[in-house]
């Protein structure tokens, strides 16, 4: 589903800086894989470059057999609205539409049948459990009810991949577990393929896969085989390993 082949980034200035070095990553479709790494290791970059935000200084990127990089402007914004769906740490919802018209905005530039917008609102609103809130702005409900229309508008297309930056960062413990165990049951039961950008260890412990970064390389990567919490741990251990602060990696159990 994602191949990521040779990719290099390099920022020009007047002192150039490369976030990213000859790396190659693979993503299987309807897998779920994390990516973490401490400051600075490159992993917003890589984020930036999937989604097609920023361009590799070299290198592919491959999604669904397509060289995203390689297509033009229109394009790209047809690939990018209609293959790919976000889910950002600040939900980016707009808080003068109601959660039912931030759900089905991504159809309604594609002129999709207002009938077929609610038959695919509904069943989407019933399995994330927010069918009761439709109705509400943005402003009158929880954190965590507005990550679940976040990640509803990310899949009401059916997009090919979805890519997650820092979901929970904003959230408490209980809005988190619930907006994971969300994303998980929507690659388990959906076969959804995700990759989410996290520095927090137990988010990325609901992952299939996590990999790790550090100096714009692939530096380690881990395959969850036994419980969450034994992932969990695993994770941990690497981190210790990789470096960085402190307080640059979330350790809290939810």
């Amino acid at each position: 589903m994602l191949d990521v082949r040779n990719v290099s980034k390099v920022y020009e200035g007047k002192v150039a800086y490369q976030a990213l070095s000859n790396l190659n990553l693979t993503v299987q479709k309807g897998e779920f894989v994390g990516v973490m790494g401490p400051s600075g290791s490159g992993k917003t970059t890589l984020l930036h470059v999937v989604s097609t935000i920023d361009k590799p200084s070299s290198g592919e990127v491959m999604i669904d057999g397509k060289n995203t990089h390689q297509l033009n402007k229109r394009q790209l914004a047809l690939f990018r609205r209609r293959e790919l769906g976000f889910v950002f740490q600040d939900f980016n919802l707009l808080q003068t539409l109601t959660v039912k018209e931030n759900i089905v905005f991504p159809l309604t530039l594609e002129n999709v049948s207002v009938r077929e917008q609610d038959e695919r609102v509904n069943r989407i609103a019933d399995k994330l459990g927010i069918a009761d809130i439709l109705n509400k702005r943005t402003y009158e409900i929880s954190g965590g009810q507005c990550q679940r229309t976040a990640i509803a508008r990310a899949i009401i297309h059916d997009p090919k991949l979805i890519l997650a930056d820092e979901p929970t960062g904003n959230l408490d413990s209980k809005a988190a577990k619930d907006v994971l165990e969300t994303l998980e049951k929507l690659n388990k039961d959906d076969g959804a393929t995700m990759m989410m950008v996290t520095h927090d260890s137990q988010a990325a412990s609901y992952c299939d896969r996590v990999i790790f970064i550090k100096d714009g390389s692939l530096y380690r990567e881990l395959r969850r085989t036994d419980s969450r919490q034994m992932f969990f741990q695993e994770i941990m251990g690497v981190l210790s390993s990789i470096g960085g602060t402190e307080d640059e990696f979330s350790s809290i159990r939810i």
